[in-house]
């Protein structure tokens, strides 16, 4: 294994104490009081209730006993200087002494000028202290960061309500001692090496930086060969080039190993560390940390005569540079353990200073904050009635819209507004009478980086400068005189202004601004602050507090962060993930899942951990009846040839399954079985030699050791499947191939351990003689069972739970699971923190709670279910906490989500056990079920914990209660220790949910007929008994279904034949359908449906249901006739049922034996009387089921052969092909061609049993006109949904007779 990264780690580790230890708050007893003493004038405050400024030490009882301002608002403030940078380690507060003064909430500030202030922040978030409930008490607070600065501020933020603000503090820390430079941006340090070339294997640069702008080299230090090193600000971030590799491009043209950091040029201190051993990298700033492995083959950084600090001089060309210098200060820069600036402060002779000096220069600039988007805005007086204009400013932002400037001109000059809209900067100045002047420039100018403008109007001439390049209005504006307003608004307007004084048509503007000129003149806005000058709403003077919300990047599994100034977004696009922070897996966690959904067979993505860091990745899901396989592919599946390979030159291939190694352990780890076959085909190449000598051939596995053993064997056994039960082919060795004959011969299995899986390579080293030769074929990894899916447990007392690890989801925490219960209530899951805690419980019987507090007050979700859930039925929860939402969802019904607020705490902070089914109080416990149990991802093993536990038992029973709607068409759902299965024993459909049709195309002359003398079972996983139907046991139900595609009419499809009676199921020669029925011998009910040709080579369904004496008959999904038998009717029981063409001599009726003439050509699928399926049993089980097959019979796909050509499925001798053109003549003229005298006997016999009928029927015809319409009446029953025209063509076309009845549609 790689050691690199573990050394890397212990170095960071032995680096990165130091570093703390002596840069930071870790530093020994950096804990001594500093105000105590410190005199009067160092204090300073908004305002002073005695009009003079109160010293505020704490525990002080004199004059006044501390600070009160005169007015108690959220704009006060108090204020220390500590006379030098000091670091910072505690505070503590007191209210004023003997009032009913105090704070009782409050933030920080530092600065190390009084100026350009800067908020305390702890997890990202302006940190909030904990204030006094008393006046005299002491509240003492430990910083979590130490802080180094000259001047802090307390800023009270809420107050007892029973008085004002009061105030004593103190502040603890130590002494602070630092090397400092200060760079003016054409300024560098050089430090020149001892020798030549300076070549090392680590390297450790530690440094402080603070900049006046956001680009500048840091910096520099390169080889001749290539390789260089190269630190610098670009747009405000830190980019860091490396290369230690001679063939990579220069500085100037390669892209950066790496870039940290954001608005890093706020003339804030921000700390930077980098350490390397070899290629791992540790790239660090402030307290983000980036790891990275530089490209190359060499370990060593080769820097040739010097690095450079604070820019890159050309050589022999003094004071010029390649690139843009840094401007700012460096403090305590170390090189190796070399203190820089000491050197250079020292004057040794390493160093070369050039322009540089030891105080860091800071200019006194005041930035201001515009924090609200509807509210704020800046008022600052200007000279009116000047001939002219001239504004200029510096903004930052991350909207995209927003008012900067809105001023009513003097003179009847119109109305000047400056805005962003989308990004770009827009000028517009409007008069009532003429054209609008109007000027866009820039774009993307919400990028957070600071941009200058400039508003002049001179002589006619507007124009706008956007960072230093002008831009003018393309209209002409020679006519347009434009004289300066008096009152000038920036960021927004007051709420009590009209529009002619302040016009906003878009909102207000959310970000800094800085150096504001107006006229020429620079604004103070301080005496704003102060105010004695202009006019302010929600902003916030002397500091810019914009913050970078996509730093660090909280948008997960890749997802691309963008921000405005209140939130941030996450594009999920092309990551697999979905969400308000992309933490959601689009796709399943296993093929089980799939399976459960109701997919068949197919290609899928699996996402083994759901949420967690593994990515998704394409497995194929083998969904059978009894398993469902999760296949994941290789590279190299085929047959494989090897010669050639010896000890010295073995022969290796390296599979690869598409997926990285962790992805395929996660499905092993989460299956019941896996499986690889491995095949080796060998002629005098031998596998494993003996079992004790050296293998010949072996295969790595996931833990890249060495596998001796072959598939059907063992591990640990240097042998082959046949070695186990002695049946190799020389019993003096394990293995076929062992035994080095001169013949093909092979060794094939299954190697079935699943901490050795998957196969990742395979090496054989023992096909270099003469004749030898190998082939081997490594099959895909098969995997079967989920493990985590089913994984369940019962809680049958209220005392009772499980208890698990702390759960860890600091920022981003999903919980799912089944349940099903009969309780009325109970918590389903509980982790308590000191603060902060988690719970998700069923409150009544319809509603599911989801309670999280991180340590700004609970948030409570509930989803009411308009039904119970304590139906004992499995039902689904999933909660979710992020960044940006929590949300609760249960089943299908509607999402419940609150937004989280971006302020304040948002790390959740858990310490206690997690308990599952119950608290750790004992009480409200769960009464029930709970099934896959995932915590961000992660599985937990209910069952297993569940062994150990008193009052839970592993498992669950009762999925089909839930889930048997799943099985389908007559499917019986069944119970499994994991889950369940269809059977599909007494449906004509297959597969895992009995919707796979069974279907055959059938031939001229093709027959199935199925004997109903004995018991059968249609699948061997019935009982006899279950599927008996024996020759003297009436039915008194049937239920008979097909589905069938054909072109040819007149056909018989089904014939159902009993010792007296028969139903036959036809097609007559016009393509109407008919079913034909005689019971008690003389009667013959016939029942036809024309509602179109069904000969139409389209997929028809046709339903014959029979319940008692009614008949129902369905096609295509539609009821097109019902009917009742009188009472005489008897029911016989059947003796066989016949697809196509009847070969029995059964004295078929006429019509039926025209139609069975050629019997049936088409396709039929999915017959079913009662619990048969006679074409299911002639296709599965032909051998063992009571079926008689005669002429050919192919299974396929109905759907498929709808639009194929028949002749290429099969051959019909018919003069109407299965799909082809019917012949416009009889169709049964070409049947019958060969014997016209039959034909003409078999036509004179039928005419003169038709005009014998003929006359019987006249002659009873009138006498039983009315009662036998009475009757008939009686006996029908139409479907409501029949229209009048259908049952019209019934009345009239009955034929009526005391032998027969027939029945149209």
């Amino acid at each position: 294994m790689d050691s690199g990264p573990r050394l890397t780690s212990v170095f960071t580790l032995f680096f990165s104490g130091l570093w703390h230890l002596g840069l930071t708050a870790a530093n020994y007893n950096c804990d001594d009081p500093l105000a105590s003493l410190l005199s009067p004038m160092a204090f300073s405050s908004s305002s002073d209730l005695t009009g003079t400024q109160s010293p505020a030490q704490l525990n002080r009882r004199v004059g006044t006993g501390g600070w009160s301002p005169a007015d108690s608002n959220a704009q006060q403030w108090l204020q220390m200087d500590l006379g030098n940078r000091v670091e910072i380690t505690a505070v503590a507060t007191q209210g004023r002494y003997g009032s009913s003064d105090w704070v009782t909430s409050y933030s920080l500030m530092f600065s190390d000028t009084g100026r350009n202030w800067k908020q305390y922040k702890q997890e990202d978030s302006i940190w909030t202290f904990a204030g006094n409930m008393n006046a005299d008490s002491v509240m003492h607070h430990k910083l979590l960061h130490s802080v180094r600065a000259r001047f802090i501020r307390f800023v009270p933020l809420e107050w007892n309500p029973s008085g004002k603000i009061g105030m004593r503090v103190e502040v603890y820390g130590c002494s602070y001692k630092s090397d400092v430079a200060d760079f003016d941006g054409r300024s560098s340090l050089l430090y020149r090496f001892n020798q030549k070339l300076m070549s090392t294997l680590k390297d450790v640069i530690s440094l402080k930086f603070k900049s006046m702008q956001g680009d500048g080299v840091l910096f520099h230090g390169e080889g001749q060969r290539g390789d260089h090193i190269s630190l610098e600000l670009q747009r405000g971030r830190l980019a860091l080039h490396l290369s230690l590799d001679d063939s990579k491009p220069r500085l100037s043209s390669s892209p950066p190993s790496a870039t940290l950091g954001s608005l890093l040029d706020d003339q804030h201190w921000h700390s930077v560390l980098l350490e390397r051993v070899g290629k791992h990298v540790n790239f660090t700033v402030d307290r983000h940390t980036q790891h990275f492995r530089t490209k190359g083959e060499a370990d060593a950084l080769d820097i040739d005569y010097e690095l450079s600090f604070g820019g890159i001089p050309v050589p022999g060309k003094p004071g010029t540079f390649l690139k843009k210098n840094f401007h700012g200060c460096i403090e305590n820069l170390y090189y190796n353990g070399v203190n820089i600036i000491d050197l250079a402060k020292r004057r040794k002779h390493q160093i070369y200073t050039g322009n540089v000096t030891f105080s860091c220069s800071e200019p006194q600039i005041v930035p201001i904050t515009f924090v609200n988007s509807s509210s704020s805005y800046l008022l600052l007086p200007g000279t009116p009635q000047i001939d002219g204009l001239s504004v200029s400013f510096q903004f930052r932002t991350w909207n995209k819209d927003g008012l900067l400037l809105s001023t009513m001109l003097s003179e009847g000059s119109g109305t000047l507004l400056l805005r962003l809209e989308d990004g770009t900067l827009r000028l517009v100045i409007q008069k009532m009478t003429e054209r609008a002047a109007e000027i866009l420039t820039g774009r993307d100018l919400n990028d957070g980086l600071w941009h200058s403008v400039s508003v002049s109007a001179r002589r006619n001439r507007i124009t706008l400068t956007l960072d230093d390049k002008a831009a003018s209005p393309a209209q002409d504006t020679s006519r347009m005189q434009i004289y300066s307003g008096n009152r000038y608004y920036f960021g927004g307007c007051p709420d009590n202004l009209t529009d002619s004084q302040c016009l906003n048509p878009i909102k207000a503007f959310q970000g800094c601004m800085r150096l504001i000129f107006i006229d020429n003149q620079p604004k103070d806005l301080i005496s704003v602050q102060q105010g004695s000058l202009g006019n302010f709403s929600d902003l916030h003077i002397d500091l810019c507090s914009i913050k970078d919300r996509c730093l660090p990047n909280y948008c997960e599994h890749g997802g691309s962060c963008s921000q405005s100034w209140t939130t941030f977004y996450c594009n999920c696009t092309d990551t697999g993930y979905v969400g308000a922070t992309c933490h959601n897996s689009l796709y399943e966690q296993s093929c089980e899942v799939y399976r459960h959904q109701g997919n068949t067979a197919g290609f899928f993505y699996i996402d083994s951990d759901g949420s967690g860091p593994l990515g998704p990745f394409q497995v194929y899901c083998n969904i059978t009846e009894d398993k469902t396989w999760t296949l994941m592919q290789h590279n190299n599946t085929e047959l494989t040839h090897v010669q050639g390979a010896n000890p010295e030159k073995p022969y290796s291939m390296t599979l690869d399954y598409g997926g990285s190694l962790e992805q395929l352990e996660a499905v092993i780890d989460g299956s019941e079985h896996c499986e690889q076959e491995v095949a080796y085909h060998c002629k005098r190449s031998r596998l494993l030699n003996t079992p004790d000598g050296t293998p010949l051939t072996w295969w790595i596995g996931r833990s890249n050791e060495r596998q001796p053993y072959w598939g059907g064997a063992p591990p640990g056994v240097q042998q082959c499947d046949c070695g186990l039960d002695e049946s190799c082919l020389d019993i003096r060795h394990f293995c076929n191939c062992d035994a080095d004959k001169d013949e093909w011969t092979n060794d094939t299995g299954f190697l079935s351990f699943k901490d050795h899986l998957p196969v990742t390579q395979i090496v054989i080293t023992d096909t270099d003689r003469t004749n030898s030769e190998a082939a081997w074929r490594i099959g895909p990894l098969r995997c079967y069972g989920d493990r985590h899916f089913w994984n369940a447990v019962s809680f049958y007392t209220e005392a009772s739970y499980l208890h698990f690890p702390t759960f860890h989801a600091e920022f981003s925490a999903d919980i799912s699971f089944f349940f099903k219960t009969t309780a009325l209530s109970g918590v389903f899951l509980e982790n308590l923190g000191i603060k902060d805690f988690i719970r998700l419980e069923i409150s009544s019987p319809s509603e599911i709670t989801f309670a999280i507090d991180v340590g700004n007050g609970p948030i409570e979700l509930l989803v009411q279910s308009p039904s119970s859930l304590n139906d004992n039925q499995w039902h689904y929860v999933r909660a979710e906490r992020n960044l940006k939402e929590t949300s609760l969802q249960v089943d299908n019904l509607p999402r419940m989500t609150r937004e989280t607020s971006e302020e304040g705490h948002f790390r959740l902070q858990l310490n206690s056990q997690l308990f599952v089914g119950g608290t750790s109080s004992r009480q409200k416990g769960f009464l029930g079920c709970i099934r896959s149990l995932h915590l961000n991802g992660q599985k937990l093993d209910l069952e297993e914990r569940a062994k150990v536990t008193s009052g839970v038992r592993p498992g669950c029973p009762g999925h089909c209660s839930s889930y048997g709607s799943i099985c389908h068409n007559g499917g019986k759902c069944v119970e499994k220790h994991s889950g369940y299965f269809c059977d599909c024993t007494n449906s004509p459909y297959e597969g895992p949910f009995c919707k796979k049709e069974v279907s055959a195309v059938f031939e001229a002359g093709t027959s199935v007929t199925y004997m109903f003398q004995e018991p059968y079972p249609v699948t061997k996983n019935v009982s006899l008994s279950s599927s008996a139907i024996y020759a003297d046991a009436a039915l008194s139900k049937e239920n008979i279904a097909l589905s069938f595609v054909t072109a040819q009419a007149p056909s018989l499809l089904l014939y159902i034949n009993s010792s007296q009676d028969f139903l036959a199921v036809l097609l007559c020669k016009n393509g109407s359908l008919q079913v034909r029925s005689q019971l008690n011998k003389e009667e013959t009910h016939v029942f036809t449906i024309n509602t179109e040709n069904f000969a139409n080579r389209r997929l028809h369904h046709l339903k014959i249901n029979r319940e008692g004496r009614g008949l129902t008959i369905q096609m295509d999904h539609q009821l097109r006739l019902s009917y009742n038998f009188s009472p005489e009717v008897e029911f016989r029981a059947i003796r066989s049922l016949t697809l196509g063409k009847v070969t029995e001599n059964l004295g078929l009726d006429a019509e039926v034996a025209k139609a069975n003439a050629l019997g049936f050509v088409g396709c039929l699928a999915s017959v079913q009387y009662n619990h048969f399926a006679p074409l299911k049993a002639a296709l599965r089980h032909s051998t063992t089921a009571p079926i008689t097959i005669q002429g050919a019979l192919t299974e396929s796909s109905c759907a498929s052969l709808m639009d194929s050509d028949v002749n290429a499925v099969t051959t019909v001798h018919s003069s109407s092909d299965l799909f082809g053109k019917t012949d416009e003549r009889e169709p049964l003229t070409n049947a019958v061609r060969s014997d016209s005298a039959v034909i003409g006997g078999v036509i004179a016999v039928v005419i003169f049993i038709i005009f014998s009928i003929i006359g019987i029927m006249s002659r009873f015809l009138y006498q039983h006109k009315q009662s036998h319409r009475t009757n008939q009446m009686k006996e029908k029953e139409y479907p409501e949904n029949l229209d009048s025209s259908f049952r019209n063509d019934i009345d009239l076309q009955n034929t009526v007779s005391e032998c027969k009845r027939e029945y149209f549609i």
